[in-house]
């Protein structure tokens, strides 16, 4: 098996059409056919039913396009790193975060990093859905989020548990002692959107749905800031991981909640079966010492 056979097939696969596919790969029809029939041969299974509209997957080629296209893809992030490390010397390290993590200890780990002058540091900001599938494509070699999802392949660990806060217009009552969620869900909530599976925004709305609480959405955003600005204008309250207190924004408050445990986890997501790296131990060693600084309440 060739690459080409799995760039020939990821074409004709996208392309359902193999005289398409053939325009688009800049080669005549015959050679792709052929192709397709050897991987077809190689593999002693058939990726495409012939239809008279064009080609469809089989249940076998659907299987195999997904992991053939993250295959090419972690190839193409090998060759760019390989060219950049050729270029600059250095070995590269990425990490995945959401955002609002990086509002607490992931700076001063970038920081420490950094410090290795061979190390070049690639920060790629996703959900944490998007970072499970970078680690397994390579593009990524750890991830910091908030949520928990099983996956095949890739190990989590809980850094520690963080407790959520109210982000308040500075002048509304409720900004003067820590409200309960029935009094918080009586304002308008400035919520940020939800996506597939769990999520940060899935998390905050069923602390209250768990209570019989509704909430009444005013406004979604995909930015912390701008919910914080949005907050800032009276528009309603946010709910917000602790060390986003650190962000100062005037007509902001944050007040702690009346309801304990009401938290979100800090995950570290790694590849399960890879051997650690000198990289990868030195990290752990500083990710251990800041989690201690952070539970025992030493904050740098």
């Amino acid at each position: 098996m060739e690459l080409r056979h799995l760039r020939y097939f990821i074409t004709a696969a996208e392309e359902r059409n193999l005289t398409q596919a053939a325009k688009k790969l800049f080669i005549s029809q015959p050679p792709l056919t052929r192709a397709i029939m050897q991987l077809e041969e190689e593999l002693q299974v058939k990726l495409f039913e012939r239809k008279a509209r064009g080609l469809e997957l089989t249940v076998a080629g659907s299987y195999f396009l997904l992991h053939a296209q993250q295959l090419l893809e972690r190839l193409d992030i090998i060759i760019a790193d390989t060219q950049h490390i050729n270029e600059q010397r250095k070995t590269v390290f990425s990490i995945g975060f959401e955002p609002s993590i990086f509002y607490g200890q992931l700076p001063l780990l970038v920081r420490r990093l950094r410090k290795n002058k061979n190390l070049e540091i690639i920060l790629r900001e996703m959900t944490t859905h998007t970072q499970l599938h970078a680690l397994e494509t390579g593009k990524i070699d750890i991830g910091f989020g908030r949520v928990r999802i099983k996956t095949s392949g890739i190990e989590q660990e809980i850094l520690f548990e963080e407790p959520l806060i109210a982000a308040l217009p500075a002048a509304h009552p409720l900004a003067e002692r820590p409200p309960t969620l029935k009094e918080l869900s009586a304002l308008n909530i400035i919520a940020f959107p939800p996506g597939p599976g769990p999520n940060f925004a899935s998390l905050v709305h069923s602390f209250f749905y768990q209570r019989g609480l509704k909430l009444n959405v005013v406004q979604q955003v995909n930015d912390l800031q701008t919910a914080l600005s949005l907050v800032a204008s009276e528009m309603g309250f946010t709910l917000v991981p602790e060390q986003v207190s650190r962000v100062q924004r005037d007509g902001v408050v944050y007040i702690p909640l009346a309801e304990q445990h009401i938290t979100s986890a800090i995950i570290a997501s790694r590849r399960a079966n890879d051997p650690p790296s000198g990289i990868m131990r030195l990290t752990n060693i500083i990710l251990e010492e800041l989690v201690e600084n952070r539970l025992s309440g030493r904050y740098p």
